[in-house]
């Protein structure tokens, strides 16, 4: 048995960082990692997924030209295998660096195998016993697949294994219609696949208020990708050397049939493998981690931070994991999880950024609220890119003028979101926002605009 201070499972986000913490306190620390250095973000999610985005985005434009007054001339090519590699050398860099950071940080040593727990201090790595008095899971999520008949016999891919697709797909089907398959579907028909998104509930990211599932619908409709809503998924086959998809929904066919399939129905956490019973952890029903609210489980000297804890699953929920155990066990700091606001962002092309609450959040708490919008064709620094769909909205207290929440669906909309964010943050009423001079032209200096003409929400 080799003991530690400190045993840190997983490189994702947090891990990483709080290694780096804990091993400068002077602490020994142990890293375990069985797969790709830098977890999710910089391997199969953020990162190359963004970076697909910006290329797509580069297509896209390059076929606008007509509206922005040249002509490249002839048909716009896309290589993908040199779309691929792009990416591939965007996460390459990030990855190796997390690697090399943590192989030749000073009082830490790495370890590269599964973890599990043997009792709620003790660790197997290979077969090697490691033990620590503090041990830190950080071992992320990963795709989420239904149970749909006929699915165990074709091939279909995740956001996980559309990292290794360098060809371009004839008909691309997405099952889910939600943040993962928007931005794969609308960056795929950019490339030039046929797309058809197929969503089991009533409307696109249902998660959302209403106008934006319409508003997200309506430009992706326009760049000519097929959506069907409210359409159960009753299974899936093999015909022809096409995969059909039989649905029962409201409208259109009772199948759908394309050349690729990817299953983008969700995440959930790699925590089935760890030996967690032998530890004593508590888990839910979806098998996240239970933590409190300073992110410690129910056993003492253990701690969950990222995606396996179930309370963000976004990097930047992560690293915030990170900074609040860091602060609690370092800094003498009280910080909680619930001092967190809400805040994410879809990258579509416009991108949604949101903070808080949404309207129909708001709705059901009961208060009485104000609210302000403005359709993004009204803001000139929008309308001068010629970037014109989505609006801003923004939604008030009437009676303490906080800021309950908002929804930026725009070009620079996931930017321009952090003014409101940051007010937030510093619990200030709506009018400091108000009143503050912003930079013309921006998306941002309409902000004060909107919420100097709120109305209440009826």
């Amino acid at each position: 048995m080799t003991s530690y201070d400190a045993i840190i499972i997983g490189t994702g986000q947090a891990g990483p960082s709080l290694a780096r913490r804990l091993a400068g306190s002077g602490m020994k620390v142990a890293i375990i990692e069985r797969n790709r250095f830098g977890g999710t973000c910089v391997n199969t999610g953020c990162t190359p997924t963004k970076t697909l985005v910006a290329s797509a985005h580069a297509v896209h434009m390059a076929r606008r030209g007509n509206d922005y007054g040249f002509s490249i001339g002839g048909e716009i090519k896309v290589d993908m295998k040199r779309v691929k590699a792009r990416k591939d050398y965007v996460v390459g860099l990030s990855n190796s660096g997390v690697e090399r950071s943590l192989r030749n940080l000073e009082n830490g040593h790495v370890y590269q195998g599964h973890a599990r727990f043997v009792s709620p201090h003790e660790v197997d790595v290979g077969g090697e016993i490691l033990s620590a008095d503090g041990i830190f899971i950080n071992v992320g999520g990963r795709p989420a697949v239904p149970s749909i008949p006929g699915l165990d016999k074709v091939h279909y891919l995740t956001n996980s294994s559309m990292m290794d697709v360098d060809f371009l797909p004839r008909h691309l089907l997405i099952l889910g219609g939600s943040y993962i398959g928007l931005e794969f579907g609308q960056m795929f028909r950019r490339f030039g696949s046929d797309v058809t998104i197929v969503e089991v509930g009533p409307r696109l990211i249902p998660r959302e208020d209403q106008d934006v599932s319409e508003a997200v619908a309506g430009f992706l409709g326009r760049e000519g990708i097929d959506l069907r809503t409210n359409a159960k998924c009753l299974s899936v086959s093999l015909r022809d050397g096409e995969i059909i998809m039989k649905l029962d929904c409201d409208q259109g066919s009772p199948e759908v049939r394309g050349s690729h399939l990817l299953v983008a129905t969700g995440r959930r956490p790699n925590t089935d493998d760890l030996g967690l019973d032998r530890a004593g952890i508590k888990q839910d029903t979806r098998g996240y981690i239970e933590v409190d609210d300073e992110l410690r489980t129910n056993v003492p000297g253990v701690w969950a931070l990222g995606d396996c804890n179930g309370r963000g699953a976004f990097t930047h929920t992560s690293y915030n994991d990170f900074e609040i155990v860091a602060a609690n066990l370092l800094d003498s700091e009280r910080r909680r999880v619930s001092d967190r606001i809400p805040a994410y962002a879809l990258y579509t092309d416009p991108p949604l950024g949101r903070a808080g609450m949404t309207e129909a959040e708001v709705r059901r708490s009961g208060r009485k609220a104000l609210v302000g919008k403005i359709a993004m064709e009204d803001v000139s620094r929008a309308f001068e890119k010629g970037e014109i769909d989505g609006f801003m909205k923004v939604l008030v207290d009437a009676d303490s003028k906080k800021i309950l929440g908002a929804s930026f669906l725009g070009t620079s909309g996931d930017e321009a979101i952090h003014c409101v964010l940051d007010t937030m943050y510093a619990k200030a009423p709506y009018t400091v926002l108000q009143r503050a001079v912003h930079i013309h032209p921006t998306v941002a200096e309409f902000i004060p605009t909107m919420l100097g003409d709120l109305s209440p929400l009826s």
